[in-house]
């Protein structure tokens, strides 16, 4: 674990109890101008709470910071030894609070294909958290992603689970998006538990329709019935969730949707899982408000990564 993936906890365990940041601007204003009245006519506070920070920052590090003289306020030596300190800190938060005004400031519209599934269920319940940061930036979702394409300028990044193989793009892999075999509670008890894992040839299927083939959900369903019809095929991912659920049949799935659905997993590991990947076209990786959303997508995707592969809530379902 390298510095910046330490916990923040284990910092927040030094920090002195009841320190506050404006009581060190309160220190080093009094230890610039030596006296309250000038310290309070810099920060426009009145003089009587200026001191009662100066006494508050004393009692949380346990050190006696000024002597208080007729003529004004006098460092002692441990508040002398500690001013450097202290303006580390001030530049640190003058350089915290210009990267947020310079993000609040971010606009314009930027353009991102993604799966359905990803829009709906993962995209669209963070949108509101992301507009709080920047809300000067408007996203406009595609997710009709079959008709995207990027090195044609349709979208100006991606979220998808097919690795672009030519274009002038940039990518990264973010996760990975776990499938399983599903269907009803309802299907499942009517089907019984006389058979073998493995073995479907009685089953109804729901998969997808001639425009969509080429998926590799489709392909292995078309392996599965060896010739046999389907029970149902549709175009979209959220009609099949919601066939499996009316019982009609046994669907791939991907399992963070299936199991917050209520389906019941017949086959955990069936050989689909996908990557996720950040597709992002080159010459847009230095455009602060495209950067301020592949940062947004990779910190959502990687909070979720679990969620997304299956792993907790296969575990939950077994344990």
């Amino acid at each position: 674990m390298n510095e910046f993936d330490k916990p923040i906890s284990g910092f927040e365990k030094q920090m002195p109890r009841g320190w506050v940041w404006d009581d060190t601007r309160t220190f080093l204003a009094v230890a610039r101008h030596g006296t309250l009245s000038g310290a309070a006519a810099e920060l426009h506070l009145g003089i009587a709470t200026l001191s009662r920070r100066i006494e508050r920052l004393e009692k949380a590090l346990k050190l006696p910071l000024f002597v208080r003289q007729q003529s004004g306020y006098q460092l002692t030596e441990e508040g002398a030894g500690l001013v450097e300190k202290a303006e580390a800190l001030e530049a640190a938060a003058l350089a915290f609070t210009t990267d947020v005004s310079r993000y609040s400031q971010l606009s314009g519209r930027v353009r991102l294909a993604t799966a359905e599934n990803l829009a709906t269920a993962l995209i669209l319940p963070a949108i509101a958290q992301f507009r709080s940061q920047y809300p000067g930036i408007t996203l406009e979702l595609v997710t009709d992603i079959s008709t995207v394409n990027l090195h044609r300028r349709d979208a100006d990044l991606a979220l998808r689970m097919v690795k672009p193989e030519r274009g002038n793009v940039t990518l990264r892999r973010l996760g990975t998006l776990g499938f399983g075999l599903y269907a009803s509670p309802g299907y499942v008890a009517r089907r019984g538990t006389h058979r073998d894992a493995g073995e479907f040839d009685a089953d109804a299927f729901i998969t997808w329709g001639e425009p969509q083939t080429q998926l590799p959900a489709a392909q292995w369903v078309e392996r599965v019935l060896q010739g046999r019809e389907p029970a149902l095929t549709t175009t979209s991912l959220a009609t099949q969730l919601a066939a499996a659920k009316a019982g009609i049949g046994i669907a791939v799935l991907p399992h963070f949707l299936a199991l917050e659905a209520g389906l019941v997993c017949m086959a955990t590991d069936i050989g689909m899982d996908q990557p996720i990947y950040l597709v992002i076209q080159t010459d847009l990786t230095r455009s602060g408000r495209t950067r301020a959303v592949a940062d947004f997508l990779s910190e959502l995707v990687a909070s979720h990564g679990d969620r997304l592969a299956g792993k907790r809530s296969i575990e939950e379902v077994i344990g």
